[in-house]
């Protein structure tokens, strides 16, 4: 059972293929993901980062901040050269990508500071247009240093495809026949790609479903499988498809639905840290933080908005690294669903036994580093090459960490000052900007505008003209 509740699919109606391995995807083997478990984050990574804590990063202008963070990073600045808007995707990529190709979309990029990993420094690069949603996962990462930053694992790499099956007479007998053919259709699925089964993975286990719906009982065949790097869906959907005719001879019906699912509940990875309670302004804050996240345990209005925090800052890394946001999020809202039915929060926040806050996250992240536009996209290229990352394992393992760190910062906001202080001065650059004060004129109109908590366009224009009609006399 994961911490929101959300149970995994059991593997009750399943079999274990007699020959090759097979790997639980709960408790992945030594040889096969022994680095899931046991292995420090940094233990894979390419270029760890030297350290993630930058002095005075936003201060420094678009071009200098590139090149601190490649610095800091260890990196030859060349390596994130794409992540200037001039050398990033350009219109021929782009129509390579996706259809009726007519332009470009610009999203702001930033990266996230003094995230600590398994004892890792890691910079982690977020591409988002919401303002202080950088800001807060640097700031939240910093208070989880003082206890040593971000513990992660993960289950292996297990994605699952489904087979619909229809018009099935005797269901459960069905079911079993199914079962009875594991070794044939676990061979006929590894056999439509054997580069990944030569890298180690392939279907691992065939669960067989019932599901009694309002048109009928349907047999629907789980194809569990290990899908190492890659995010799978390209492997999994031609596996099921290859089988699906196979299968509805086996079962006595008609096969028709065959795509993976994205409730991929057998592929989690987990995040903890522990914010130091003095840090945070003392007990009185750690109460607040526990009852605030605990209304998002039980009430499913709270937990949406709470949810959507911890998006805030997954959806971010994942969207820079190339990777399908769609997936993740389907995965992840899908996870919140508890036991009863009931949509609760996908974190924890408790008080430990010194009076800290510890706060863990659990949840589905289908991320590789294998195909699709992380391999296509030069700015996805070069975010990843940013974090270091050398295993789909280890890139999901950072976003969940981000995403905990994201949370945690907007529950600690909520809980003392409420969440619009800490956008305000952000928002208030924004306004500025688009009334037409100049990178000069900023600062002045930002303090204004916060000063006089009126952060809205019309107040910016009056608070501009009576800066300039001072500078002028």
């Amino acid at each position: 059972m994961s911490p929101s509740g959300s149970p995994a699919l059991l593997n009750v109606h399943s079999c274990t293929p007699r020959s090759g391995r097979t790997v639980h995807s709960r408790c992945p083997d030594a040889e096969l993901a022994s680095w899931v478990v046991t292995q420090p984050h940094g233990s894979g990574r390419g270029a760890m980062a030297r350290t993630s804590r930058i002095q005075g990063l936003r201060d420094l202008p678009v071009e200098a901040r590139r090149k601190s963070v490649a610095e800091a990073a260890g990196l030859d600045p060349a390596r994130i050269a794409a992540f200037d808007p001039a050398r990033g995707l350009d219109a021929s990529a782009a129509d390579h990508m996706i259809e009726n190709v007519v332009g470009i979309l610009g999203v702001p990029l930033g990266v996230a500071t003094n995230f600590v990993v398994n004892g890792a420094e890691v910079l982690v690069p977020m591409a988002t247009e919401e303002a202080s949603v950088v800001a807060a996962a640097s700031n939240a990462a910093k208070i989880a240093r003082v206890h040593g930053g971000f513990r992660t694992s993960s289950t292996a790499p297990i994605m699952q495809a489904q087979v619909q099956i229809v018009g099935v007479a005797d269901p459960e007998a069905g079911r079993v026949r199914l079962l009875e053919a594991c070794d044939e259709l676990v061979e006929l699925a590894n056999a439509q790609d054997e580069k990944l089964v030569e890298f180690g993975g392939g279907v691992r286990d065939v669960a067989v479903r019932l599901v009694h719906s309002r048109a009928g009982t349907y047999v629907v065949a789980h194809l569990q499988v290990d899908v190492r790097d890659a995010m799978g869906a390209n492997a999994v959907n031609t596996m099921a498809e290859a089988v699906a005719a196979r299968a509805g001879e086996i079962a006595g019906g008609r096969p028709l639905l065959r795509i993976l699912t994205n409730k991929a509940d057998l592929r989690l990875s987990r995040a903890r840290a522990v914010f130091d309670a003095e840090t945070l302004g003392g007990p009185a804050v750690v109460d607040d933080i526990v009852h605030a996240a605990a209304l998002a345990e039980a009430d499913p209005y709270r937990a949406a908005t709470h949810n959507k925090g911890i998006m805030n800052g997954i959806s971010a890394v994942v969207l820079a690294t190339g990777n399908d946001t769609r997936a993740v999020e389907a995965g992840a809202h899908s996870h919140a669903v508890s036991t009863s039915g009931q949509y609760t929060s996908l974190s924890r926040f408790e008080k430990d036994a010194d009076g800290n806050v510890v706060g863990t996250l659990e949840l589905p992240m289908p991320v590789g580093l294998v195909g699709g536009a992380t391999r296509v996209h030069p700015v996805a290229q070069a975010a990843v090459a940013l974090l270091g990352v050398r295993t789909a394992a280890e890139l999901a393992e950072i976003i969940t960490a981000v995403g905990l760190a994201q949370n945690f910062a907007a529950v600690r906001a909520l809980a003392t000052e409420g969440i619009q202080r800490g956008h305000m001065s952000l928002h208030a650059r924004n306004i500025a900007t688009t009334v037409g004060a100049t990178a000069a004129e900023v600062p002045a109109v930002v303090a204004r505008l916060v000063a006089d908590r009126k952060v809205r366009a019309d107040h910016a224009e009056k608070v501009l003209a009576e800066l300039r009609a001072k500078s002028r006399s």
